[in-house]
């Protein structure tokens, strides 16, 4: 089956006449007539009734009609698609958390803007859990996500990288020198955390459990700028992945405080979905993503 036999098709059709067909393609009759023959011998049906001078679809003409138009429209949008710039114009839609977005984002979404200026971007906060369900629902293009390593035969994953979650506090907090802290001595001091739906959070908040314990933070809140502020005025102590305060250690504000008998990693994670189609600006922020991991 050829596309010029398809087109051939369709012209008879909506013509309702093989001489018009013709007419309008620059083809003989004949040749009309031998591509439509030779589309009716493939499909192994009869696709017009000719009576007289009256040239109908039958039934099983009208259900290839359907398709025919719909592999014409295939054609023409991919032509047009493949035609268009190589410059990026699309929407992108990411899902986030909100230590990632607050921290790993700026500098990554900057750069992909400076990149592909015409490209939307859309940037949805959320637990991973929420998130997840999006993407299975293409509500999302792809999650950005701090979890466990978590696997599902209907995603695909390109990053999956650990990371460390610390207890931080202000360089001049009086855990800051100390070293082998219990994590009894931790809690009863202030904690400010990230809320309940934090992942890490419910990771520690499992651990303790084990043991009967709980955690009793002063404040909780979904905004991991408010808590390095609050901790560099030495306010408390904080649980975090440890890229959100690297920049403020490095500058010599907050340590991560030395911990006996204590140590959590999680998995930083980008998936979509496998039935998805992978659009240039997926592509182009997935490239990116992994080339700014290089450095």
């Amino acid at each position: 089956m050829e596309l010029r036999e398809i087109r051939t098709f369709l012209e008879v059709a909506d013509l309702k006449s093989f001489c018009r067909a013709a007419e309008k393609l620059k083809y003989s009759q004949a040749a009309v007539t031998v591509q439509v023959k030779q589309l009716e011998k493939e499909l192994n049906v009869h696709l017009f009734d000719r009576i007289g001078k009256q040239t109908t679809l039958t039934h099983e003409g009208e259900m290839f009609y359907q398709y025919a138009s719909e592999i014409m429209r295939n054609v023409a949008y991919a032509r047009n698609a493949l035609g268009q710039s190589s410059e990026l114009t699309g929407t992108l839609v990411i899902g986030t958390i909100e230590s990632i977005c607050s921290t790993l984002f700026p500098p990554l979404i900057r750069e992909y803007h400076h990149r592909y200026p015409k490209v939307n971007i859309n940037i949805v906060i959320d637990s991973p859990e929420i998130l997840l369900n999006m993407m299975n629902s293409n509500q999302v293009d792809m999650v950005y996500f701090l979890d466990r390593r978590m696997y599902d035969a209907k995603w695909v994953k390109i990053l999956e990288k650990p990371e460390e979650i610390i207890f931080a506090a202000s360089k001049d907090h009086i855990f800051a020198k100390e070293t082998g802290l219990t994590i009894d001595q931790i809690i009863t001091q202030p904690l400010i955390l990230t809320e309940k739906d934090a992942s890490y959070r419910f990771i520690l908040e499992q651990y303790l459990a084990s043991d009967d314990k709980k955690l009793h933070p002063f404040l909780e809140i979904g905004n991991t700028e408010f808590i390095i502020k609050l901790l560099k005025q030495n306010e408390g102590i904080s649980f975090l992945p440890e890229f959100t305060i690297r920049e403020e250690m490095e500058q010599g504000h907050l340590t991560a405080l030395s911990m006996k008998e204590f140590y959590l990693r999680t998995w930083r994670q980008i998936v979509y979905h496998k039935d998805k189609w992978l659009s240039r600006e997926m592509k182009a922020f997935m490239e990116l993503v992994l080339e700014m991991e290089e450095h």
